[in-house]
């Protein structure tokens, strides 16, 4: 289970509250229960979430691909559920509970994030996913117990020491590298389009007008006309209103044959007519910046919260080790216990 702060509405949303009836039980810890129905509702949390499906479990029978997402998320789900079942345990004994006034304040929050402000959208949310209000107050405060619980026994020692950053950003210097970017400017020549058997065709012949056109414009920014100037006077594309700006761009969000031709021209340069799918394209190169490494002082909170992340999975991998090792856990099916054991296996370094 991850180190967590505020719930999300889709987690929140994702995990109604059952009614107590009585049912299957998979397993007990400590004497608390964790049931059938509480399974199938992390399951169908998760495969809405890794595969965007509205998921039943009575689906799984029809469908090996959900046979096989269900087989991958289950051992994890097992783990997590009965690491929130000790911690909320543990809160409890330490006396942590959700205040109105923080509920209240995290709901407005949220609200205002997910544009939910409204009162009927927000009732419309809750209803889509069979929730109450209250269903999700005890969604909230269960997440609150649970981050309270980790960050008194596991925030003490995640205190990060500025060499600690520092050796992080040596040693793992290209994490913080700086993409390559590249700021043009453009004059978009439109093509005009036809519709032929419900299909968009553009002829020969307006391409070649069109070319031609775009070659007349580079020879007067070639002559010693301002781009921008240009650009804002006979450009087809929205970009005309800043002179043809575009950027800066990502180089590698670029196509590979745009990147080449960039690689192969200086700042000023100006390209031949290019004809794209948006019509015929000039392009003038205004800056090219290569991918730097920045500075540790500039990345220094980045690198602290890096070092910060990888402890703090380490020591709550430690704490909930040492507690799993201190509960009773009584298992009703054995296939669940296996799954269960083989992944905490896995966490604590014992497993594949």
């Amino acid at each position: 289970m991850k180190y967590l702060s505020a719930l999300v509405l889709a987690l929140a949303l994702a995990t109604p509250v059952r009614a107590q009836i009585i049912e299957r039980v998979l397993v007990k810890v400590n004497g608390d229960i964790f049931t059938q129905t509480e399974l199938e509702d992390r399951q169908t949390a998760a495969i809405r979430a890794k595969m965007g499906v509205d998921f039943k479990p009575e689906m799984v029978n029809n469908n090996e691909e959900l046979k096989k997402a269900i087989d991958e998320v289950t051992p994890q789900l097992l783990v997590d559920a009965i690491d929130e079942l000790l911690l909320l345990q543990m809160g409890k004994e330490k006396g942590y509970h959700l205040s109105d006034e923080q509920f209240k304040g995290w709901l407005d929050n949220l609200r205002k994030e997910q544009n939910l402000q409204d009162d009927q959208k927000f009732k419309a949310a809750l209803a889509q996913e069979g929730m109450s209000i209250d269903d999700l107050r005890k969604n909230v405060e269960k997440q609150f117990v649970v981050s309270s619980v980790q960050r008194e026994e596991v925030g003490s020692k995640l205190t990060i020491t500025e060499e600690e950053a520092r050796q992080y950003y040596l040693t793992h210097k290209n994490e913080f590298a700086e993409p390559a970017t590249v700021t043009l400017r453009e004059i978009l020549i439109d093509v005009p389009t036809s519709s032929k058997a419900g299909q968009s065709t553009i002829s020969v012949a307006a391409q070649d007008q069109a070319e031609e056109k775009a070659n007349e414009l580079r020879k007067r920014v070639l002559a010693g006309e301002d781009f921008a100037k240009v650009a804002a006077e006979a450009s087809a594309s929205p970009s005309k209103a800043n002179g043809g700006l575009i950027g800066p761009i990502n180089l590698a969000e670029l196509s590979p044959s745009l990147q080449d031709m960039i690689g192969k021209m200086k700042p000023g340069d100006i390209t031949q007519p290019i004809r794209t799918n948006r019509g015929v394209q000039i392009l003038k190169l205004e800056t090219l910046k290569a991918s730097a490494i920045p500075p540790f002082e500039s990345v220094r909170d980045i690198a602290a919260d890096k070092v910060h992340d990888a402890r703090q999975q380490a020591e709550v991998r430690k704490f909930l080790s040492r507690v799993r090792g201190q509960a009773l856990i009584e298992w009703k099916n054995d296939q669940l216990k296996k799954l269960y054991e083989k992944q905490v296996a896995i966490e604590t370094g014992g497993g594949d």
